[in-house]
């Protein structure tokens, strides 16, 4: 290897405050210098050094890179190992390297998924002086594969629509932070099997860029820019064989068409209802929960009549709900007892006190909600599940009661209904530790395999 380690400059990358593309003055750190390395990186690791940058890519050892998959792409693009991870090596030039980085950090600093960025380097030259194209470095997603790869036995047509859905859902998220892609396709996403289903990461920003939020012409675009490429990919799988025949290529990237609005709608469209419906929140909360998102909070404005209640959710991805439930009344609760504790508490603020900060209307729900309850369940019943518990299971309750009456249920008499008809016909939990059954011996066993 040449010796081009010592002479290496180190630069901390910068975030730019613009919005949309790197301009192609900016962040750009130093300059080419023969026999020098160039390094953008949000921190120094030497082992980067090790590697061979004064060869091109194409013509890298073998003992360096590491036998993984790779998609399509339009660039050199090699895998490599650096300490005990793998990462992604792209040759592209200088400007794009340092946009696309900059891109990902900030998508990665707002948890949209995508793969990380590690560096991006410039200033190579091969021994003889020669220049070499700058790369962009980022780390591979572990159990992750291109699409390419999970045509490796032909496919079913609806594990296909499954893996269309999870780009539908990934372009949903990346629009709703203000993301315009400009070039979606499954080769531009890596996927991760999940549960059954497929979970989808962006892996190429090159043409990406970030605004405070998106037209409705830039998603559309976007959107058909989506499927016309899903379109031609396909036609490509099925002339290779790798898709079942009666596979339509163009009638299937249609579905992401309708994936991403049915999505899209659910979580960002407005709703009216009248007032004595409430339950209704609840019923949209849990579609949003079965498509994998969470709400922090309702935007409910009701009209000068009184009569109807307009409804719009702001998503948030999920994982700050006991966190912030824990600020606002001091509980601490489970991840699924603190969101539903939390969009109870959200909707009685919103019908009571829309107009006072969070804190004052958490002590009252706290006082008026959760505290009644805990204290309406006699004594010879406390010890059946624990308070917080008790509580999501009576909100639970009310909505049910709700949906099949076609009314708002008052607590009152939800409460009542949960304690003869569910809580009664309860074990007590410390009976069932005592004298556990069968399903509960096989969770615990589960927990403890040595037990």
């Amino acid at each position: 290897m040449a010796e081009i380690s010592s002479d290496a400059q180190w630069h901390e990358p910068k975030d730019w405050e613009q919005q949309g593309k790197l301009p192609r003055n900016a962040g750009i750190a130093g300059g080419n210098v023969v026999g020098a390395l160039n390094i953008t990186a949000a921190a120094t690791d030497p082992e980067l050094l090790d590697l061979p940058w004064h060869t091109g890519l194409v013509d890298w050892p073998d003992e360096y890179l590491a036998a993984l998959p790779r998609g399509i792409s339009r660039h050199v693009v090699r895998f490599a190992h650096l300490g005990g991870s793998v990462i992604a090596i792209k040759e592209t030039s200088e400007h794009i390297a340092h946009h696309e980085y900059h891109v990902l950090r900030r998508l990665q600093r707002m948890e949209v998924p995508c793969v990380e960025p590690v560096a991006v380097i410039s200033g190579r030259t091969t021994p003889d002086g020669e220049d070499l194209d700058p790369v962009l470095v980022t780390r591979h997603l572990k159990f992750s594969l291109p699409y390419r790869a999970l045509f490796s036995q032909m496919l079913r047509r609806d594990t296909l629509t499954r893996l269309i859905d999870a780009q539908a859902l990934l372009l949903v998220r990346l629009h709703l932070i203000g993301f315009y892609w400009g070039d979606v396709s499954l080769s531009n996403t890596l996927f991760r099997r999940d549960a059954g289903a497929f979970a989808a990461y962006l892996v190429d920003a090159e043409t990406g860029e970030i605004y405070p939020s998106l037209s409705s012409g830039q998603r559309e675009y976007d959107l058909e820019i989506a499927r016309v490429n899903i379109a031609g990919e396909l036609m490509d799988l099925l002339e290779g064989g790798l898709i079942e025949e009666h596979v339509d290529p163009l009638a299937t990237s249609e579905r992401i068409m309708d994936s991403y609005r049915r999505l899209w709608n659910e979580l960002t469209g407005k709703e009216t209802f009248s007032a004595g419906d409430r339950w209704r929140v609840g019923a949209r909360i849990r579609r949003l929960n079965d498509l994998g998102f969470d709400v922090e909070e309702y935007s409910i404005n009701t009209e000068p009549e009184g009569s109807r209640i307009h409804l719009q959710p702001k998503v948030v991805d999920a994982g700050h709900h006991p966190r912030r439930l824990i600020r606002l009344t001091g509980l601490d609760v489970q991840d699924n007892q603190a969101r539903r504790l939390l969009n109870d508490l959200d909707q009685y603020r919103a019908e009571y006190y829309p107009h006072l900060d969070e804190e004052i209307s958490a002590h009252s729900w706290l006082r008026h909600v959760f505290e009644p309850i805990v204290r309406a369940i006699p004594r010879e019943l406390s010890g059946k599940l624990e308070p917080a518990e008790v509580v999501h299971q009576v909100l639970e309750h009310r909505w049910y009661m709700s949906e099949q009456q076609d009314r708002n249920v008052p607590l009152a008499e939800t409460l009542q209904s949960y304690l003869d008809n569910v809580l009664r016909h309860r074990r007590d939990e410390a009976a069932i530790l005592l004298n556990p059954d069968t399903g509960t011996l096989r969770a615990l066993q589960a927990q403890d395999p040595e037990s």
